[in-house]
């Protein structure tokens, strides 16, 4: 019997931030609208904006200043992220009504598999459309939605169509719709990736289904024999379930700066704060760290990435920030100033440290129970309660992680 062909789903609430601003702010409703953040970090980065500053050029990642050059009467919001994960959540709400395989990507988006409920609910295009209405009447938010067969088309349709609109790729039809569209388009082609296939004369989705699948793996490593894949509508990734745990490889923070920093002192605070981001984390899900990655972007946006292993597994934040600043004084040549910086434990491990004796506050027994006693204290009181005194000098780190985020990300095989 032959394996049915699956109904994959992705949902994209439309201009998020900047819709859920205008539905608790009805005044904004008829007027431009941009959620940035503050004008002293990087002089104020767009997050979001409504369709209408849309249609004039606003894009995400402008400048205030580059957003009211191109719309004066742009307003400009302050994010209010409590509230729009309150609307993803009563989103995800509604999703369930459909199915309980839901995979969240990022606040807005979710990918949903439906094949289980097409005999009891119609074609995805019409689970869609009921999504879609649901949506636009229960929360006053509109979507798009891509329907296909599997993951990586089910994005690109929401992508395709905008806003509040269903588009559905299929089997017979995904070439002659998506073989044309640049291979920017496709998930997991991103800057680097797009520049090194267009210096290799790869410039559509079709270009990279058709292209030597050895050849893309020498230029791109797995990623290339991954693309190959995904744009020959071969992804089979599952549509995780709600209350699923992805197994734990990984942990990491990175930050883009409100400065470029210019100095090892203001790249030495940054890192001592992702390491106390990630440390809390790894101590909250009982694994230490056997190795340690440091990523580095430079005001040229270009990255570098370093990494390396710990000869006994550590779980706090000095430890992990004092080798990833190891490894960025001896490897970083300081042509170009800092942009952004990521430290991510890895390794993972359960290991302790079980037959070790305290020594003295370096030590990491000393250490783990310090950092214990922080956690506990910012638990109880808030985040802010208690840091390293470092972190308490000026920074170039924006205010409450405004340009934070966490990794790892993306789909997997």
């Amino acid at each position: 019997m032959a394996e049915r062909e699956r109904v994959i789903l992705h949902s994209d609430l439309n201009n998020f931030y900047a819709s859920v601003e205008c539905l608790i702010q009805p005044g904004l409703r008829d007027k431009y609208v941009a959620v940035c953040g503050k004008e002293e970090d990087r002089h104020g980065i767009v997050l979001a904006k409504n369709q209408a500053a849309k249609m004039l050029g606003i894009r995400t990642g402008d400048t205030v200043w580059q957003a009211k050059k191109k719309c004066p009467e742009l307003v400009v919001v302050q994010p209010h992220f409590d509230l729009y994960q309150h609307y993803s959540q009563l989103a995800r709400e509604i999703y369930m009504d459909f199915t309980d395989q839901i995979e969240p990507f990022g606040m807005d988006e979710c990918w949903l598999d439906v094949t289980g409920s097409v005999h009891l609910m119609g074609s995805g295009a019409e689970i869609a459309e009921q999504i879609r209405k649901r949506m636009e009447e229960e929360l006053g938010l509109t979507v798009s939605v891509g329907v296909s067969f599997n993951k990586v088309f089910a994005k690109l349709g929401s992508d395709l169509k905008k806003p509040n609109a269903v588009t559905v790729i299929t089997k017979a039809n995904f070439k002659k719709m998506l073989w044309d569209l640049s291979a920017s388009e496709l998930l997991g082609v991103g800057r680097s990736t797009g520049k090194t296939l267009e210096k290799y004369g790869i410039h559509t989705i079709g270009q990279l289904a058709n292209a030597n699948p050895e050849l893309l793996k020498q230029w791109l490593g797995v990623n290339g024999a991954r693309l190959h894949r995904w744009a020959n509508g071969l992804d089979t990734s599952p549509v995780q379930t709600v209350d699923y745990q992805r197994e734990v490889k990984s942990v990491g923070r990175g930050i883009t700066c409100v400065e470029d920093l210019d100095c090892e002192d203001d790249v030495w605070k940054v890192i001592l704060a992702m390491a106390q981001k990630v440390a809390v984390e790894l101590r909250s899900i009982g694994l230490h760290a056997g190795g340690i990655g440091l990523e580095v972007k430079n005001n040229q946006l270009v990255r570098m990435s370093m990494q390396s292993r710990f000869d006994v597994p550590v779980q706090t934040a000095g430890a992990l920030a004092e080798r990833a600043m190891e490894m960025f004084k001896a490897q970083y040549d300081w042509k170009y100033p800092v942009r952004a910086l990521a430290v991510r434990a890895i390794y993972l491990t359960e290991a302790q440290y079980s037959q070790l004796t305290i020594t003295d506050g370096k030590h990491p027994i000393a250490r783990r129970a310090i950092e214990g006693v922080m956690d506990e204290l910012k638990a109880k009181y808030g985040r802010e309660v208690t840091t390293f005194g470092t972190l308490m000098c000026e920074n170039k780190m924006p205010d409450k992680g405004m340009h934070e985020i966490v990794l790892p990300g993306l789909i997997k095989d």
